[in-house]
């Protein structure tokens, strides 16, 4: 079926039933190979997901940069500094295979081209291209740059499943890419074979004519690649032999298998927490201390102070044991009158003059208050009451040898006795001057909250304030402190919520990403 002698190029082929993915012919399949121009089926891959997810639109402008406006041709002739939209470069890349276009693209989106190729190799990898590795958006001969024909079938097919709304853009035959009219590269192949409908030509001297189709017949759909062709024709040739072959092989009716989502649109499931997180919460866990009951202290004399027992010492596992303190020792027995014959020697040694010791205790005692005198009898007049009533009161009354500014204590015990030392002294002139003012630190408000969430991209202002509205409305008391904040980038449109703690602004992009928002935490 196919030509003994093709081109000094290896030869691969293999086709694949679109409906379910298995194998029909495989030649070569597996061999890695330099893919040229099919490569850039994986830069508009990335590209149509990234209109998609909302990162940008496809009216953005992205600038050309020097090194895109200076890639050989095939190219759409770019200038360096130029800006033009996302939608024509990537009908220039696609119809007309432009590499300046597919340059322009990979780094409007990733910011460089290799940052770009690594994520074209990272989303390769996660499609089940295991024998793919990209180092340039546009398939341009370089070391460390290889596919193979079953991986490009594979990719080929991921395009007419993914994103069916951008597959027919394979099948026009020319399109407008802003500054020029662009013609398809498969126009021959489109024109020739009925039933075809994309979807990538490629050629480098390295790698000679590549080819990935898609065709239909009826019920069946095959995805077919074929490298190293020795010209356009013989490729052509070549594939619609192993089209018409297969579409022979392959039933009418068999059960469709479509592949999963895209790897970075699956549903991921997050574990949310029941209840708002505290600042407690997003600490370390903090040193556990465990009491240990200490025995009971032995009875000793009042004089001799109990000693430690061992049990009081630090245990040798870090645990930290409690003990009864020894009781205080008693106070000697105390003469009543001893306080009172002391006041009075302080107040007549102030009287006569010493200044040395007594003024420093008067305004203590000047300004101290005296008691309140005890309440009086208001049942005499009366004759309501009881007999145990009268007699409390009689004995409330103050007795002929108190004074006048004595008080009877009603029914009191006579206080315990103190002791006869009484110090007067130790009391200078800055003990009884105000105290020195206390310095008071206080926080900021929103102390902690440096952290906040970022949305994505929108294509319009109302789009995002719309969003980050029922974003706060859903969120509750975690996102009742936050700012709203819609930036006008060149991109689009990307609300954000800050003035947010870091356990919050976490707690927020996970149950945004459990129900697939767009959720990133930037951070101070």
């Amino acid at each position: 079926m196919v030509p003994a002698t093709l081109s000094a190029a290896p030869f691969a082929a293999y086709v694949m039933d679109a409906r379910t993915g298995k194998p029909i012919y495989t030649q070569n399949a597996d061999t890695k190979l330099h893919p040229a121009s099919l490569t850039k089926m994986m830069t508009l891959y990335l590209a149509f997901m990234a209109v998609e997810r909302g990162q940008v639109r496809l009216d953005t402008k992205f600038p050309i940069s020097s090194n895109a406006a200076a890639e050989p041709p095939s190219k759409l002739g770019l200038k360096a500094g130029q800006k033009i939209e996302l939608r024509y470069l990537i009908r220039a890349a696609a119809i007309k295979s432009a590499n300046d276009a597919a340059t322009a693209i990979g780094e409007g989106l990733a910011g460089s081209e290799e940052a770009f190729a690594r994520q074209m190799t990272q989303m390769a990898h996660a499609l089940g291209m295991r024998n793919t590795q990209f180092r340039n958006a546009n398939g341009l001969t370089q070391d460390g740059h290889y596919s193979t024909a079953h991986d490009m079938s594979i990719l080929g097919r991921r395009v007419f499943y993914d994103f069916p709304q951008y597959y027919n853009l394979f099948s026009r035959r020319s399109a407008d890419a802003g500054i020029a009219k662009v013609s398809h590269t498969n126009k021959r192949f489109l024109d020739s074979y009925s039933g075809a409908d994309g979807i990538k030509t490629g050629y480098t001297r390295a790698a000679g004519f590549n080819l990935t189709a898609s065709a239909k017949r009826g019920n069946k759909r095959l995805i077919a690649t074929v490298f190293g062709g020795t010209s356009t024709a013989q490729r052509n040739q070549v594939m619609a032999q192993l089209l018409d072959s297969s579409f022979t092989r392959v039933p009418s009716r068999v059960r469709e298998v479509r592949p999963g989502p895209p790897p970075t649109l699956k549903q991921r499931i997050v574990r949310r927490a029941r209840v708002a997180p505290t600042p407690a919460a997003t600490q370390p866990q903090p040193q556990q201390l465990t009491l240990k009951a200490s025995a009971p202290p032995e009875r000793t004399s009042a004089a001799t102070p109990t000693p430690p027992t061992p049990a009081a010492q630090p245990q040798s596992s870090g645990r930290l044991a409690l003990n009864v303190s020894a009781r205080p020792r008693l106070r000697p027995s105390a003469n009543a009158d001893a306080v009172a014959k002391a006041v009075q020697m302080a107040v007549a040694s102030d009287e006569v003059g010493d200044t040395s010791s007594a003024s420093l205790a008067t305004p203590v005692l000047a300004n101290s208050s005296r008691p309140v005198p005890a309440p009086r009898s208001r049942g005499s007049s009366s004759d309501q009451g009881n007999a145990s009533t009268a007699a409390v009161v009689a004995e409330a009354k103050p007795s002929p040898q108190a004074g006048s500014g004595s008080l009877a204590l009603v029914a009191s015990t006579p206080p315990e006795p103190r002791s006869d030392t009484v110090i007067l002294a130790a009391m200078g002139e800055g003990d009884v001057a105000n105290p020195a003012a206390l310095e008071i630190v206080s926080r900021a408000e929103n102390s902690g909250r440096h952290w906040g969430v970022v949305l994505g991209l929108y294509r319009s202002k109302a789009e995002a304030d719309e969003l980050l509205m029922q974003t706060a409305l859903q969120g509750g008391d975690i996102l009742e402190n936050a700012n709203r904040h819609v930036a006008d980038t060149l991109r689009g449109f990307q609300p954000s919520l800050a003035n947010l703690t870091k356990a919050n602004a976490q707690l927020t992009c996970e149950r945004l990403q459990a129900k697939q928002q767009d959720c990133q935490v930037v951070g101070p």
